[in-house]
Formats: structure tokens, sequence, C-alpha cells
């Protein structure tokens, strides 16, 4: 989505939300950030129907928790932070959750599972350098999709990475994004050295995959 899309897309949302027409700025949500959100839930849990599940109790906690958004953030930081939130919980939930809101609100572009294949059993050097992310935890998945492949700045993925539903305050803020910074640059080089051991980069010299 291009960053003209982006902002009126916001826009557009943001006056639903004055207008009191909650549904109606869902609604517009879930069409504008729908699909890439529900790629980013399906790249972080590895499961289809956990990741639809997930979705779910995204959309439900999206339109519970509307009326008190108070705008600190870009809405789409906000919506990360509950699909961040959902994807946790759908993981540490037991099996056979029910269903808070109708399929029908799930985007048609919902992925299935990736193929199990091995790495070194791919013929793609991409697919193989994105089989090395997908082996990192979940939470370290979240942060490279955030940052490297959302785009998020660094306050904004540590708004999303924070704990809790109360707003952050800047100093709070900042040591977070200092921390999770540490964080990516530890993934990368966990990465290099995996992308080494497979021989898909000849020396430390070479590009790391993200």
């Amino acid at each position: 989505m291009q960053l003209e899309e982006r902002e009126k897309l916001e826009q557009d949302i943001q006056v639903l939300c004055k207008r009191g027409d909650l549904a109606g700025a869902v609604e517009r949500a879930l069409e504008g950030y729908g699909q890439e959100i529900m790629r980013l839930m399906a790249s972080v849990l590895h499961d289809y129907e956990r990741s639809r599940d997930a979705f779910s109790l995204f959309s439900e906690n999206l339109l519970r928790g509307l009326p008190g958004f108070r705008w600190e953030s870009s809405f789409r930081t906000w919506a990360y932070r509950l699909a961040r939130n959902a994807c946790y919980q759908v993981m540490h939930a037991p099996a056979g959750r029910e269903m808070p809101v109708t399929m029908s609100k799930l985007p048609d572009a919902a992925e299935r599972p990736r193929s199990e294949t091995r790495p070194w059993q791919r013929t793609s050097v991409k697919e193989r350098f994105r089989a090395l992310r997908e082996s990192l935890e979940p939470q370290e998945r979240m942060l490279l999709l955030l940052r490297v492949d959302q785009r998020l700045s660094w306050e904004e993925v540590a708004r999303v990475m924070s704990e809790g539903e109360e707003p952050v305050s800047d100093p709070a803020l900042k040591r977070k994004a200092a921390a999770l910074r540490q964080q990516f640059q530890r993934i990368k080089t966990h990465l290099r050295s995996l992308a080494q051991e497979e021989g898909l980069i000849a020396d430390e010299d070479s590009p790391t995959p993200a």
C-alpha cells in the first residue's frame, strides 16, 4: 500500500469514528488492513486455522476497543498491537476456542499453510532465506515482520510490542525501542550464522537475510 493510500485510509477510519459509525470504521479498517494483518498472523503462527482464529479475535477486540482509542498513534500501529496480542492469546489458548465473529469478515487472501519442506530441500534461495526466518521464535518473527516487511518505525514497533493496555510514556517507549533495536541486531547476527551454516552466504561481509 502506498503512503498516500495509507494516509487516506487512516483519514477515512478517523472520520467514521468521529461520526460515531464504529461498525463502518471497523469495516473500512478490515478492508484496508485486513490482508496484511492476516499475512502477518499466518507468518507468526504457522497454522492456517489458528491464524483465522487469531484474526477473528483481532476483529472482535478491534470493535470493542475502538471507542477507547485515543489516536495517540496511527490506527495501523494500534491495529498491529491488537493483532500481536491476538496471536499470543491464540498461541496460549486451549484447543477448540469458539470463533467470536463470522468467517465472512476474514480476508479472501488468507494464507494457507506453507510447505513443511526442509530448507535444504528448497530450490529457491529466497525461499531458503525465508525458511531460516520461519525457524525463529514467534516474537522474533513478529519483530522482523514489523520492522523489515511492514517498515514500521522503531517507535511504532515499540508501541506494538509493548505489554498491557495502558498508554506508554515517551521515556518508556524510547527504552523499549532501544531494547528492540538490540534484539533486532542479535536476530540478524543469528540469521547470518544460520545462513553461513546452510551455505547461503560465503562470509560475514555478505548481506544478512531479512
